[in-house]
């Protein structure tokens, strides 16, 4: 009985369409052609069409605009009108002043750190927690030891480029824990550090002083902790900045075998750098598989990097230009940019009169490798004046960064459980289903809330990352008020710390004042 009602149903149904569409016939054949019809982008991408048409008895009719279709077309529902979108931006000027212009020596450093440690408290670590960021990101959750900490100088390259020796030359003496030599010597991460009573100072030891910015190594384990040191050595030049030493890239299997994820905490360490030296070797520029998924993990500090080809002694100036010739065309295969990062040339060891005399260059070269030497210094020694925009920098991508997360998750969340999925019944199979395609929904996101897909994570690590979820319906639902204060952090807050914690002029030490930051170098030029 109760499947002929349902038949029934549907002949009714199928009887009321034809008679519709055989009236709709009938009333469109009295139409004529129209006289002006014209398209207009409608809501979301549709196209709403609006004219007049000539009946043919004469009489015009008029076609109002097509109605926009409702919010859960696209699986959302009506509470997203009033959501901001798009990311706010620092304003340009303060005070009538140009911001990049600003005078960072006349700014109090110690009253802005502090002022941006609790904006990122209390205006980006709420939507972090909310949004469950952590756990897509490692280590994200920010110190305050990230907000006052020494300019971070990251040294990378494959073994024996002369990592160690660069530090070495920039120091003017050895430092504690210092090992050179052709084959692969450095076989831990050191932290080269200022202090007056010099010492090693073991990787566990050192992450648990939260006054130091390698606290959050701590989550890395044991088996890297035994492989990180810090070196405390009394030098001028590490009074205003902090040098990682790393252990060099191998190729094969000795990469893979290590103990630890040498890749994951590269990025730790590339996420708080100040700067990343890349070193090659100019007798050996092969870049290896190994060596190309560590670049590719600094794609995202792209204006960090740094390139070095060092130990340029023994090469002559024609061969000089075709060994620089083959590292461009090589790092832009790698990095994948049209626009290949600064790169120096130089040659950096610990014996100066020794080696002097092997040199088989022109004066012409030698003068060449001077500047290129003065220019490397020269960006070093600016980093501390730099720490404020820097810092500035960093927190603003952090809250780029988890915004976009938020609308990510957010999105995701309302494709499982809004009202245009209600008559999904299997919420798991749905969840799989928008993992599976995440780069589409990535697009879709970024169309609908108006952002960057520059912006968007690694699709690959957020996928994995999303599928360690059960049910993505247990992350709480965003909080608007959230993206609001976010958004005041940029056009009002950082703006009215900078104009607080400007001084007088005069009132700060000039950098002459300190004494003498960079000591003689012990280079080969």
């Amino acid at each position: 009985m109760q499947h002929a009602r349902c038949a029934s149903s549907l002949w009714v149904l199928l009887v009321a369409l034809l008679l519709l569409d055989l009236a709709f016939a009938g009333w469109s054949s009295n139409l004529g052609v129209p006289l002006a019809v014209e398209s207009r982008p409608g809501w979301g991408g549709y196209a709403s069409v609006a004219g007049t048409l000539r009946l043919r008895g004469g009489s015009n009719l008029e076609l109002p605009e097509a109605t926009p279709p409702p919010p859960m077309a696209t699986g959302l529902d009506d509470d997203d009108a009033d959501l901001p979108t798009g990311l706010a931006e620092l304003p340009k000027t303060i005070s009538n002043e140009p911001l990049s212009s600003m005078m960072m020596k006349d700014v109090d450093k110690d009253k802005v750190f502090q002022g941006l440690k609790n904006l990122y408290l209390k205006r980006v670590k709420p939507l972090e927690d909310s949004s469950w960021y952590p756990h897509f990101s490692t280590g994200a959750t920010m110190m305050a030891s990230d907000f006052d900490a020494k300019p971070i100088v990251l040294l990378l390259g494959q073994y024996s480029v002369g990592k160690t020796s660069f530090i070495q030359a920039l120091l003017g003496k050895d430092f504690p824990g210092m090992r050179i030599g052709p084959e692969p010597t450095t076989d831990r991460f050191v932290a080269v550090m200022h202090d007056e009573n010099e010492r090693i100072v073991p990787g566990h030891a050192l992450s648990m002083q939260k006054d130091t910015p390698f606290h959050g190594l701590a989550q890395f384990g044991n088996a890297f902790l035994n492989k990180f040191m810090g070196s405390n050595c009394d030098s001028p030049i590490l009074s205003n900045i902090t040098l990682i030493d790393t252990p060099g890239v191998l190729s094969g299997d000795k990469q893979r075998h290590r103990d630890y994820d040498f890749s994951a905490i590269t990025e730790w360490f590339a996420d708080r750098s100040d700067l990343i030296i890349v070193m090659f070797d100019a007798h050996k520029l092969d870049i290896s598989d190994e060596l190309t998924q560590v670049l590719e993990k600094l794609r995202p500090h792209q204006d960090k990097i740094r390139i070095l080809l060092n130990k340029v002694q023994q090469i002559d100036t024609q061969q000089l230009m075709r060994v620089y010739g083959a590292l461009m065309w090589s790092l832009g295969k790698v990095l994948d940019v049209p626009e290949v990062p600064r790169v120096y040339m130089g040659s950096f060891w610990g014996q100066d009169e020794e080696t002097k005399n092997e040199w088989i260059n022109s004066a012409a070269h030698q003068q060449l490798l001077e500047r290129e030497k003065a220019d490397l210094i020269r960006e070093l020694v600016a980093l501390p004046q730099n720490s404020i925009m820097r810092r500035i920098s960093e927190l603003v991508k952090r809250a780029r960064a988890v915004k976009v997360h938020a609308y990510i998750i957010h999105y995701l969340r309302k494709q499982i459980a809004g009202w245009a999925t209600v008559t999904v019944w299997n919420k798991t199979e749905k969840q799989a289903e928008l993992i599976a395609s995440l780069d589409r929904e990535f697009v879709m996101a970024a169309r609908r809330y108006n952002l960057p897909l520059g912006d968007f994570p690694n699709v690959n690590k957020m996928r994995a990352s999303l599928r360690e979820i059960k049910d993505l319906r247990d992350v709480p639902r965003l909080n608007k008020n959230l993206i609001f204060d976010m958004d005041k952090m940029f056009t009002a807050d950082i703006p009215r710390l900078l104009e607080s914690a400007r001084e007088p002029l005069g009132t700060v030490k000039s950098q002459e004042e300190g004494g003498r930051l960079i000591p003689r170098l012990k280079c080969v030029w």
